[in-house]
């Protein structure tokens, strides 16, 4: 039994994850170009290897001939019955080929097969084992830059990070520990080239399957995700056990689920709502923390028209527009936002197309009141009665007020 071959067979195919059978195969095809590089030719040269033992014969077929022209194809009739006793003329017989014959050239040809082969599995496994993480977030290790992108070492492969995919706001520094989502593993000569992202929305979606064991098992649903990379993510989720809130179940107790993938973001704002098959409600829950005071939406064109107290426009638009982008792309319609006055002063616009019923206002306590601690006539005040804002002044008016300052001005003189 070949101690060292099989004991070399074993680390081997332990540490480089290569099976045995494809490193048998490397050493036969070895052999017969090693039989190739000795004799010229290997047409004829089989060899076998025991997978229990790892004994091996290298051999050569010849024919038998009464006189030979092609010593490497055929054997003389002496020399075959040297070998088979019973062999004649034209049987085929088995040559035994010594290995240990070889020269030195032919043996670093079988070598350099060899460790070929090693390095082609080698790189097909790490591909393959990449391959099945592609559209899936691992831990990787920042190793140095190059130019403006950035190598990620992944464990049994380098990643890159390129510029396009990084967040602005993220600076780090070698040796950090990040999470990175795989866009693709592609296979080229030199190894499988992955390339991953920390902008994709799919990233923060896969941080919350990994941490929130009601989403991993389907109890929690993740419907529609709207991200804008290092600023604000926003998450639509519904659950699918009425006895589990599925918000809740994202925040976790005292916000611990959502403030540990906040840290992997490095801060990134994230709004988790509930989804609502009736767009007027998904969109109202989308533009939240922006109280609205109606939802017009249009199914079939995919647009809304939304109208909320004139303080809360800003609030409801967002910075630069960011609330109300995240909740057209969380929602998929194209969202209006208008103030109530804005609403009023419309071309075409009626009032009554856009409040809400009395059943479509938050259910009240048994005293009348909300959750908000407002009462039903607070609510029509709120919303029907004229805005003190749109009152029209007169130069009278504006004449007695400056009057009525002057004097006060007076008074604190004295």
């Amino acid at each position: 039994m070949n101690k060292e071959l099989m004991e070399a067979l074993d680390i081997l195919e332990k540490e480089k994850e290569i099976s045995k059978d494809t490193l048998f195969e490397a050493i036969e095809n070895s052999l017969i170009t090693a039989c190739k590089n000795h004799f010229g030719k290997a047409d004829n040269v089989k060899v076998e290897i025991d997978r229990e033992t790892c004994d091996f014969l290298c051999y050569a077929e010849k024919e038998v001939v009464e006189e030979v022209e092609d010593d490497v194809l055929q054997i003389s009739l002496e020399d075959a019955k040297e070998i088979s006793p019973k062999a004649k003329v034209g049987d085929i017989v088995r040559v035994e080929i010594k290995s240990k014959e070889f020269g030195r050239i032919a043996t670093q040809n079988a070598k350099n097969v060899i460790l070929q082969k090693i390095r082609e599995e080698e790189r097909s496994v790490i591909y393959n084992q990449y391959y099945e993480k592609e559209k899936d977030v691992v831990t990787g290790i920042v190793q140095r830059y190059i130019g403006r992108n950035i190598s990620i070492n992944l464990g049994k492969a380098d990643a890159i990070l390129n510029e396009s995919e990084q967040v602005k706001t993220e600076h780090f520094r070698q040796t950090d520990r990040i999470k990175v989502y795989i866009l693709e593993v592609k296979n080229t000569p030199k190894g499988p080239r992955i390339l991953v992202s920390r902008t994709h929305p799919e990233l923060v979606k896969r941080l919350f399957e990994a941490e929130v064991t009601e989403i991993k098992d389907g109890t929690v649903e993740i419907m529609s995700i709207a991200r804008e990379a290092g600023s604000r993510t926003k998450l639509a989720v519904r659950s699918n056990n009425p006895n589990v809130d599925a918000v809740g179940a994202c925040v976790g107790v005292n916000g611990s689920r959502v403030n540990s993938i906040v840290d992997e973001l490095c801060g990134e704002k994230i709004d988790i709502v509930n989804w609502d098959e009736n767009p007027g409600n998904l969109i109202q829950n989308a533009l939240s923390p922006a109280k609205i005071v109606a939802v017009f939406a249009d199914p079939d064109e995919k647009t809304a028209k939304v109208v909320v107290p004139d303080y809360q426009l800003s609030l409801a638009i967002g910075k630069e527009g960011q609330n109300a982008r995240l909740a057209a792309r969380l929602t998929g319609y194209k969202i209006d936002i208008k103030s109530e006055t804005q609403a009023k002063d419309a071309p075409g616009f009626r009032y009554e197309d856009y409040v809400y019923d009395d059943e479509e206002y938050d259910e009240y306590d048994g005293e009348g009141y909300d959750e908000e601690g407002y009462s039903e006539e607070d609510y029509d005040g709120e919303y029907d009665e004229a805005d003190p804002g749109d009152v029209e002044y007169t130069d009278e008016d504006y004449e007695a007020d400056a009057a009525d300052e002057a004097a006060d001005e007076a008074v604190d003189e004295e």
